[in-house]
């Protein structure tokens, strides 16, 4: 197996990143270039062409999550145990790019899952030894700027996906409200060469790094990593529980007026933002710490769920998507940032795993929950479409506060050059 050393750049900038940073980076764009032209309007599909009620949407996306968690933490120990990540991300991004065609024939709320389903199998295969790949490649005085760059190269691609399915459906549909199912399938179809590409860009890119020293086989506990990563993933799960699927946020929007073409052209918008504070915010992050960035994220992300609870017109829903990508922008990153920093290198891999696992088997329940707060199970109708969104709100306030006063303060190699 090929390996390559760590990269330590000379300057904290973007074109001295290493080049394990850019082949992942543009796997990931061109992943999100096909998977958010799909994604995003799939929750649409569901309701507007099968008739699904919130409850299954919510369901669907839960379990699909739930279903690649496991993976997610066995990938990420398997990783560590053989001492190499490419190729499991390779396995995994293969997979998803191999079932998407699938999506075209769906015409059942069953199909549709199976499909769904398979596609996160393959995030679960992929996602932590990709992101244990990223911090292997780096010095620590750069890993905020890297993983904000690929941050960056991921949202990027989420915002041409997305511009894409925006022009098709403007020709296809122009601005009706409800989705069609031929704008669905075309859409589909689009997405097929840049699953493709992401796949090829991998195999060509990246290579294994060396790591120092013998890597001693990971278990499964908690305690081998540390008590500040024990923490961090107790007030993260919090967070995650009330962090239902971004499928209710873009019903919300229909549910407030906003026609598919003006979900998608904000959708745009979201990824734009989300894009260009990725790697400012992912380098602040390595001179003032994570923790900052993670409790001003989760404090923006509180008042813009409160905000969707509360918005009686789509200009408002304008505004809190755009929002919402600064939100992004500050956390996302700087999370996975500071899975590493509290870890082992050894553990990295476990580490990663461990993260997504836990953020996929909550998403469950919390796609869940918000679905039936929204539209209520069997006899009850529910509280109404303000009701997740409240729910959801208070929960991120919460997390910000046990980050701020129970998370341990864990210091950058920056922050330790300055005392």
């Amino acid at each position: 197996m090929a390996v390559v050393e760590k990269s330590s750049a000379n300057k904290p900038s973007v074109k001295n990143l290493p080049r394990n940073i850019w082949a992942v980076g543009f796997t990931s764009m061109f992943m999100d270039i096909s998977s958010e032209m799909v994604m995003n309007i799939l929750p649409l599909f569901l309701s507007n062409v099968l008739g699904v009620q919130t409850s299954i949407i919510g369901l669907i996306d839960g379990i699909a999550e739930a279903t690649a968690s496991i993976l997610k933490l066995f990938s990420g120990w398997l990783s560590d145990r053989l001492g190499g990540r490419k190729w499991l991300a390779v396995a995994g991004y293969g997979l998803s790019a191999l079932v998407k065609p699938f999506f075209y024939i769906a015409n059942s709320w069953g199909l549709v899952a199976g499909v769904r389903w398979a596609d996160r199998v393959g995030k679960g295969i992929r996602t932590a030894p990709r992101d244990a790949l990223v911090a292997d490649s780096v010095t620590p005085e750069v890993r905020g700027l890297a993983f904000g760059f690929h941050r960056a190269m991921d949202t990027a691609g989420a915002f041409i996906g997305i511009l894409i399915a925006a022009l098709v459906v403007w020709l296809t549909q122009k601005s009706d409200v409800l989705l069609a199912r031929s704008t669905f399938q075309i859409i589909v179809l689009a997405s097929l060469l840049p699953a493709l590409l992401a796949v090829l860009s991998l195999v060509v890119g990246a290579q294994d790094v060396a790591v120092q020293g013998q890597r001693a086989a990971p278990k499964f506990s908690l305690r081998n990593m540390g008590k500040p990563f024990t923490i961090f993933m107790v007030i993260v799960s919090l967070f995650t529980l009330g962090n239902s699927a971004d499928a209710f946020l873009v019903l919300r929007a229909q549910n407030l007026g906003v026609s598919v073409l003006g979900i998608l052209i904000m959708l745009a918008a979201f990824n734009l933002i989300y894009t260009l504070v990725s790697t400012p915010a992912g380098s602040l992050s390595d001179r003032i710490g994570r923790r900052r960035l993670i409790i001003g994220g989760w404090l923006v992300y509180a008042v813009i769920y409160f905000g969707f609870a509360l918005a009686r017109s789509s200009w408002q829903v304008w505004v809190l998507y755009a929002l919402y990508g600064v939100y992004y922008g500050l956390a996302y990153g700087s999370a996975h940032a500071l899975v590493a920093d509290l870890v082992p290198e050894n553990l990295r891999g476990t580490a990663y795993g461990t993260y997504n696992a836990v953020i996929g088997l909550l998403a469950f329940p919390a796609s869940f929950i918000a679905g039936v707060l929204w539209q209520g199970i069997g006899a009850w109708t529910g509280f109404g479409p303000s009701a997740p969104f409240f729910f959801g709100g208070l929960l991120a306030l919460l997390a910000a506060l046990l980050m701020l006063f129970w998370m341990p303060a864990i210091h950058t190699a920056e922050e330790k050059a300055l005392h």
